[in-house]
C-alpha cells in the first residue's frame, strides 16, 4: 500500500489569525560566491544586503522603441483587451496589466528568455530557472491607481504554494519613471524578515487582489516598525533602466495623478528547484497565467 506525498514544512506561515514575523530561513544569493555572470561580485553584495539593486541600461534605447510599441498594440487589440489575462482598471476602466505577456507576444517572449536577463537570474537563483509570472504594468496619467505595499514571497506562497525564498523580479521600465508617476518604492532590509500576514484568503480572491490587493497586505503598525527600521528607496530612471528585487523585499507603488504615465514589464523567474506545491494558505490554486506551474527551464 502507497502512503500518500508528504506535505512540506511550512516554513512561513502566514494568514492566520494574527500577523508573526519570522527571520528568512534561505539564502538571498543562491549561487556560490565567484560564480560567473552578468552581474559583478559587488553587485551581489549589494543584492544580497538590501534585497533590490539597479541597473541603469539593462535594455537598449532601440530594444525599448520595438518593447513599447509592442506595448502600445496589445494594449489597442481589442482581442487582448477581452481576455481575461488583461485587467481593468477599476475607474477608468483602461487597461491595467497584461499577464502571462511572454506567452502572447513574441516580442516579450524574446525579452523573457533574453541571456542578459536569465543570466543574472540564474546567477542569483543558483539554478536553471522558468517564469513564473511576466506582464506590462500601463499606468496611464490622470488617476491610475497604485499598489499597497507587500511582499511578493507572501502572495506567492500562500495562493502559489511556492515553498522557498528562491525567485526573483526584474521590473524593466518602458517609460521615463519619476518620483511622480507612481514609481516602485521598496523597503531596503525587509527581504530579511517574512511577514506573515493576519486574516484567511477569500476563494478566487485574485480576481479582486488583481486591482486592488486586500488579503496579504500588512497591518499599519507592522508597516511603520518597517519603515523606521529599514528606510524606504523610490526608483526613478530612464527608459531600459531596470529593478532587480527579491521576492519578500516589502514593496508598493502610489497612484499615478500626472499627465505622465508609467509603463514597466514585470518578470518573475523561480527556481526549477523550487517547483510550486499546492497552495499553503488559499483554498484554490490561482490560474496558470498568474503563477506558471510548467518549470521547464528558460533560455
Amino acid at each position: 500500500m502507497t502512503s500518500a506525498p508528504t506535505r512540506p514544512v511550512d516554513l512561513y506561515p502566514t494568514r492566520g489569525t494574527d500577523e508573526v514575523l519570522i527571520g528568512r530561513k534561505d539564502p538571498v544569493v543562491w549561487s556560490a560566491p565567484g560564480t560567473p555572470g552578468p552581474f559583478w561580485a559587488r553587485e551581489l553584495e549589494e543584492y544580497e544586503r538590501d534585497g533590490f539593486l539597479t541597473v541603469d541600461e539593462l535594455v537598449t534605447p532601440d530594444e525599448v522603441v520595438e518593447l513599447r510599441a509592442e506595448l502600445d498594440r496589445l494594449v489597442a487589440d481589442p482581442e487582448v483587451r477581452a481576455d481575461e489575462r488583461a485587467i481593468v482598471e477599476p475607474k477608468s476602466q483602461e487597461i491595467r496589466s497584461v499577464f502571462e505577456v511572454h506567452r502572447i507576444s513574441e516580442v516579450f517572449a524574446r525579452l523573457a528568455a533574453d541571456p542578459r536577463i536569465v543570466g543574472r537570474a540564474r546567477q542569483i537563483l543558483g539554478s536553471d530557472v522558468y517564469v513564473h509570472q511576466s506582464r506590462v504594468n500601463v499606468k496611464p496619467g490622470f488617476g491610475a491607481s497604485g499598489f499597497y505595499w507587500h511582499s511578493d514571497f507572501e502572495t506567492w506562497h500562500a495562493e502559489d504554494g511556492l515553498p522557498r525564498m528562491r525567485t526573483v523580479s526584474v521590473s524593466i521600465a518602458l517609460t521615463a519613471n519619476h518620483t511622480t508617476n507612481g514609481s516602485l518604492m521598496i523597503m531596503p532590509g525587509s527581504h530579511r524578515t517574512f511577514l506573515g500576514c493576519a486574516g484567511a484568503t477569500p476563494k478566487d480572491n485574485y480576481k479582486k487582489s488583481l486591482q486592488m490587493q486586500d488579503a496579504g497586505t500588512p497591518s499599519d503598525e507592522a508597516l511603520t516598525t518597517f519603515a523606521e527600521a529599514c528606510g524606504i528607496r523610490q526608483f526613478t530612471g530612464a527608459p531600459g533602466s531596470a529593478t532587480w528585487f527579491d521576492c519578500n523585499a516589502l514593496h508598493g507603488s502610489g497612484d499615478n495623478i500626472t499627465p505622465y504615465p508609467r509603463s514597466n514589464v514585470f518578470l518573475v523567474f523561480n527556481s526549477v528547484e523550487n517547483a510550486p506545491e499546492m497552495p499553503f494558505a488559499a483554498p484554490v490554486r490561482r490560474p496558470s497565467f498568474i503563477a506558471a506551474r510548467d518549470v521547464t527551464p528558460i533560455g
